[in-house]
């Protein structure tokens, strides 16, 4: 199911479903959306705190539900990540959402949104958030709005001395690891078969982002993939006793009896240039000898 793509004069709305924020941090991205001829409305607990969140659960969960609900908001757009969103998904009513879909928006924390609508069988846009926006190239905020209007999306990535060569097609899945792994025995539990899976992570150590990876593949969503995608793996920490694996090795030797191809240092993630990608949507992927790229019907 794909929700309408924006027009000028449309209203967008943005909510903080996990970590707090304020007026100054989302300053810019409520300007470009509004060079992009959108209407901004904000969710009336945005800038509340409870400890570290953006309200209580209760706040965001509230402001989240009359966004999805009011037919005049065309996309959801998610202030910043953080965690707290899984602590609101089972306390939202997407009866409303599922009847006139429209375009929700995030990334990190928010992989347990694009993971429990892919079970609605509804695209999301995986991409940058307003509290991010002062840190982006030009080109990935453009790519935002490519998305959201409609616009041809392709994706073309640094090559990777362990990417494993090949092109397939199918829908893409995925998100933040923890997020996705955390996901796992859940109403948001994704079945892979078939998908093209992409991942991406943040401040996490080795040795737990093999324990993640072990896990989605005991879990069996490694073994019958379309393809894997390795995004932006930012921050990452070793113990004093060194892990002895690179997030790449971990991936490889975990994967390599598969014949999928598989990329790496894909531009998706916590880095300036983060590429979006449109959750749910099928797509090819080319694994190549001179290019990789991910293209979207």
């Amino acid at each position: 199911m794909r929700p309408p793509y924006l027009q000028t004069g449309q209203k967008v709305a943005i909510v903080a479903p996990a970590k707090s924020i304020n007026r100054t941090e989302i300053k810019m991205a409520v300007s470009i959306f509004e060079t992009w001829g959108l209407e901004v409305v904000l969710g009336k607990h945005l800038f509340k705190t409870h400890h570290q969140f953006a309200g209580t659960d209760a706040e965001r969960a509230q402001d989240f539900q009359e966004m999805l609900d009011d037919p005049e908001i065309r996309a959801i757009i998610c202030a910043r990540g953080g965690y707290g969103t899984t602590r609101i998904i089972d306390r939202l009513d997407f009866t409303s959402f599922l009847q006139k879909p429209k375009w929700i928006v995030g990334f990190s924390d928010v992989t347990v949104l694009h993971c429990h609508l892919h079970n609605f069988n509804v695209e999301t846009i995986h991409g940058i958030m307003p509290l991010l926006f002062p840190k982006q190239t030009e080109v990935s905020i453009e790519s935002l709005r490519q998305a959201l209007f409609g616009k041809p999306l392709k994706i073309s990535s640094v090559l990777s001395v362990l990417n494993k060569r090949g092109t397939t097609k199918g829908v893409v899945v995925g998100g933040n690891l923890t997020l996705f792994a955390n996901a796992i025995g859940t109403p948001s539990e994704i079945d892979t078969r078939g998908k093209i899976l992409f991942l991406e992570e943040v401040n996490e150590y080795l040795y737990h982002i093999d324990r993640m990876m072990v896990q989605l593949k005991r879990a069996g969503k490694l073994d019958q993939l379309a393809g894997l995608i390795i995004g932006q793996f930012s921050g990452v920490k070793d113990n004093d006793v060194f892990f002895g694996q690179t997030v790449y090795e971990i991936v490889n030797d975990l994967t390599q009896e598969f014949e999928y191809p598989v990329c790496y240092n894909f531009p998706i993630g916590h880095e300036k240039h983060n590429m979006t990608v449109i959750c749910n949507r099928e797509a090819s992927l080319s694994v190549g000898e001179k290019q990789v790229e991910l293209a979207f019907d």
